[in-house]
C-alpha cells in the first residue's frame, strides 16, 4: 500500500524565523493517520530564514538524522562539534543518554532542510554526532544509502545509525526511471519537482507511507531529488 500526504494537507507552523511542515503528527499537530512508520516518527521540512536557528537545547534516546537541501547549516554541541553543513551533505546525532546542541543558519539566504527522528534501538548509552559530504553524482540515476543503522551500509561509507534504519537519496532528471527492492517498509519525499510511485503521482514536496510492497519504481516526471527513511516491516 502506498499513501499519499499531500504537503498542502501537513501541519504547520510560522514562527517568523522557522517555517515547518510535519509530515508526521508531532506534539498534537497533525492528522491522526500521518503515524511513525518503523522508528520513523518525525519528518519536519523547515525553512530558517537567515541569521536564525535553535539556540542550545536537550535531546535524550533519539536519532535525528539532518538533510540539508538547500544553503547551509552550522552545527554546534556540548561534545564541542561544530560543523557547517552545506547543501546535499548529511549529518548525524545520536543522543543517548543525553546532547545538547545547536542548529544556526548563519548564511544570507534561507536555508531549507529536512530534519528526521528514529527510535534507537536502545535507550541511553553514549551520544555522539558525525557529519560527511557525499559526492552528488554517487546518487545520479539511482538510489544511494547515506545513513544506516547496517554494519554492510556502514563498511560502503554510510553514516552509522543506532536505529534500525536507512537513508535512501537519488537526484533523478525527468523520465529516469529507478526499480527498487524493498527492505522493509519506507517513508519518501519528491523533493522538487513531480514524482511517479508505482501507479501514484507526489508533487513537489508530498510525501508518501509505503507498507507491504516488496518492489517500488520511481519514474521523475521532472527532475527531483528523492529522500526515503528504509525501516523494516513490522512483523505480527
Amino acid at each position: 500500500m502506498i499513501a499519499l500526504r499531500p504537503y498542502a494537507t501537513l501541519a504547520g507552523r510560522d514562527a517568523g524565523w522557522l517555517k515547518a511542515r510535519l509530515h508526521f503528527r508531532f506534539a498534537g499537530m497533525g492528522k491522526l493517520e500521518y503515524g511513525p512508520v518503523g522508528p520513523l516518527h518525525v519528518w519536519n521540512d523547515d525553512e530558517f530564514a537567515p541569521d536564525s536557528g535553535f539556540p542550545m537545547h536537550a535531546h535524550r534516546d533519539v536519532e535525528i538524522i539532518t538533510y540539508v537541501r538547500r544553503g547551509a547549516i552550522t552545527h554546534a554541541d556540548s561534545l564541542d562539534n561544530q560543523s557547517r553543513v552545506v547543501a546535499g551533505d548529511v549529518q548525524v546525532m545520536s543522543a543517548g543518554d543525553g546532547i545538547v546542541h545547536s542548529e544556526h543558519n548563519n548564511e544570507a539566504e534561507p536555508t531549507l532542510l529536512y530534519q528526521i527522528w528514529l527510535k534507537p534501538r536502545e535507550t541511553g548509552g553514549t551520544p555522539s554526532w558525525q557529519t560527511r559530504r557525499f559526492p552528488q553524482a554517487d546518487r545520479s540515476g539511482k538510489l544511494t544509502v547515506l545513513a544506516s543503522g547496517y554494519a554492510d551500509d556502514q563498511q560502503h561509507g554510510a553514516l552509522p545509525l543506532k536505529a534500525d534504519a536507512r537513508l535512501l537519496v537519488a537526484k533523478l532528471r525527468a523520465g529516469d526511471r529507478v526499480t527498487h527492492t524493498m527492505n522493509g517498509d519506507a517513508y519518501l519525499v519528491a523533493v522538487d519537482g513531480r514524482l511517479q510511485l508505482n501507479e501514484m503521482e507526489l508533487a513537489a514536496r508530498d510525501g508518501a507511507a509505503v507498507t507491504g510492497e516488496t518492489q517500488v519504481v520511481l519514474h521523475a516526471l521532472e527532475d527531483t531529488e528523492v529522500v526515503m527513511i528504509e525501516a523494516p516491516r513490522k512483523t505480527a
